[in-house]
């Protein structure tokens, strides 16, 4: 095992640092401390060579410029709230508006957009990145001051391992994610819309044209969101569903997963032969197969376009703090919110 440190660049006077992980097997992880970001992820496919696996820059500037939340660490609150705002003991917070009239990933300013404070923890077996962050209280409009941790650890299983834990001074609210886009194809050589995936899940939350949980809970049985055999990502882009179209080709959804941390869901591109197995305790998984992706710059050279990438966002549904029925997203006065999912890498 082995640790580079790095500047990645600088942003308002204050230096950006990069951290790449190395395991025994050639597997490397590197990310920065502006957003807890992810920019890359190189494993090896079967024939053994090493490639990249996120979508992601090489420069701090393609991130402030383009980047739609690529890799980054998302909160306060992963996914939309609508119109911004929530009540919590008779007190209504009003959120800022980042996409229409609702707030979306945790606000214009939020984790993503933070220099984290970090420190490199090495030991036999693994490393881990640990970050972390005081979010004042006010922050976005949330309550409460919230201490923040996020930890990135690799071991020589080519797993990733990534820890969450905060805890705030008053009520708030708190659902993080991480953001990546995987493209197992290598240094995206193609789209994902060959990826085979599947997810251990029954049932997906209906979402309105704002991209909102109904509250409707709709069996997958019969439909292309029916990913518990495993379906090419393809099958969801062409699917007529109003749903599948509705988000323009693919999904956009919360999956409600039927058990944690029983390699519940998996994506394999079986040109590469490579696999990635996805653990979580997180009662969710957003699929975003990048319907929205926009074409207007390059990612390493390639063209930025539609279904280049797939997000798996394990967290609590969207909006939950507007649907009683959803898991809860709060956080109780000086209650610890602790989480975990493991991205694990292996060859079929």
């Amino acid at each position: 095992m082995n640790v580079t440190e790095n500047i990645f660049g600088e942003l308002n006077g204050q230096k950006v640092k990069s951290f790449t992980i190395s395991n025994d097997n050639g597997m490397e992880v590197t990310c920065i401390d502006y957003g807890c970001i992810i920019t890359q992820i190189n494993v090896p496919d079967r024939k053994g060579t090493i490639e990249n696996v996120v979508l992601g820059f090489d420069t701090l500037e393609e991130y402030l410029n383009y980047s739609p939340f690529f890799g980054s660490v998302i909160g306060r609150v992963a996914g939309r709230i609508k119109q911004s705002k929530f009540d919590l003991d008779g007190v209504t917070y009003h959120l800022p508006k980042n996409e229409d009239e609702n707030h979306l990933h945790g606000g214009p300013n939020g984790f993503h957009q933070v220099i984290w404070d970090s420190f490199i923890e090495e030991k036999s077996d693994e490393v881990n990145i640990k970050f972390s962050y005081i979010s004042p209280d006010g922050e976005e409009g949330y309550p409460g001051r919230l201490e923040v941790t996020v930890n990135y650890s690799l071991n020589n299983n080519n797993e990733l391992v990534i820890t969450y834990q905060g805890t705030s001074d008053k009520k708030t609210l708190l659902n993080l994610t991480n953001h990546s886009y995987f493209n197992l194809s290598g240094d995206l050589k193609r789209n994902i819309l060959q990826h085979e995936l599947m997810i251990k899940s029954d049932r997906f939350l209906e979402i309105d044209e704002s991209l909102l949980p109904t509250g409707n809970f709709i069996n997958v049985e019969n439909t292309a969101f029916d990913l518990r055999e495993g379906k090419k990502i393809l099958e969801g882009v062409k699917s007529e569903h109003a749903q599948n179209e509705l988000v323009g080709g693919g999904y956009d959804h919360p999956f409600l997963l039927n058990t944690n941390n029983q390699e519940e869901i998996c994506l394999v591109d079986t040109i590469s032969g490579r696999k990635l197995v996805v653990e979580t305790d997180k009662p969710s998984v957003i699929l975003y197969t990048a319907n929205m992706l926009e074409s207007n710059f390059h990612i390493r050279g390639i063209p930025s376009q539609k279904h280049l990438g797939v997000c798996l966002e394990t967290q609590c549904p969207p909006n939950a703090i507007h649907h009683q029925e959803f898991p809860s997203i709060i956080l109780e006065k000086n209650e610890v919110y602790q989480s975990k999912t493991s991205f694990k890498f292996t060859l079929v």
